[in-house]
């Protein structure tokens, strides 16, 4: 678990003040391919945690087919709107959006064939609690593709307890190691690396972005 002692409350505020400002940007923000490595099949249930504006919700969505279901999650209410416009107007019935913490997934368990997750979960205080969720809402022999930003190596207080660098995708980051343990704590017992950026500065710190898999 990250240390920070930023209080919740703050953090979530600060970055949904980022996020509802980006909602209405033509702008990418992804760190990796987790969708193109899922491997999403005809009929599967495919959840997306932080689906922002819903555009890899909505690939998904014609890829499972009628058969399917594709659920995107994300706290930030613009970008809820901004999907559901996108869905409606592609009349995409089989996607739905929910306003939610990544957490805390308003979806019973055993529910999902995939879930992804891009550049999201360095945004979290208890990474392990994402993690946790995403094991709880996968069904037995399912996967998750998640792309994120780790820290190279330690980051400093003044880094970590700043709410504008955690909502800029770096403030929250942690070492690979100190991540895979999160994620070990969840249920996971083997993680793949899919793919693995080599150490860059973002917010005057050094970062990776990592896309990972794992299966339930």
């Amino acid at each position: 678990m990250n240390q920070s002692t930023i209080p919740t409350e703050e953090l979530k505020k600060t970055i949904n003040v980022r996020y509802a400002e980006e909602a209405n940007k033509s702008c990418c923000l992804s760190c990796g391919g987790a969708l193109d490595k899922a491997n999403i099949q005809v009929g599967e249930c495919f959840v997306d945690l932080g689906s922002g504006k819903g555009m890899d919700v909505l690939k998904a969505s014609r890829v499972v087919g009628s058969s399917g279901k594709v659920y995107g999650i994300d706290f930030t209410n613009e970008m809820i709107q901004v999907a559901e416009s996108n869905r409606k107007k592609l009349k995409l019935e089989n996607a739905k959006f929910i306003e939610s913490s990544i957490d805390s997934i308003p979806l019973e368990s055993a529910t999902a064939d995939v879930v992804i997750s891009n550049c999201t979960i360095n945004h979290a205080k208890d990474k392990t609690a994402v993690y946790k969720e995403i094991y709880r809402i996968l069904k037995s022999g399912g996967r998750f593709i998640v792309s994120d930003v780790l820290a190279d190596t330690k980051l400093p207080d003044e880094v970590t307890g700043n709410p504008e660098a955690w909502a800029g995708c770096y403030g929250g980051a942690i070492p690979k190691e100190e991540y895979f343990n999160s994620i070990r704590d969840a249920g996971f017992t083997e993680i793949e690396i899919l793919e693995e950026s080599k150490p860059y500065e973002k917010g005057g710190v050094i970062v990776i972005s990592l896309t990972i898999r794992s299966f339930k």
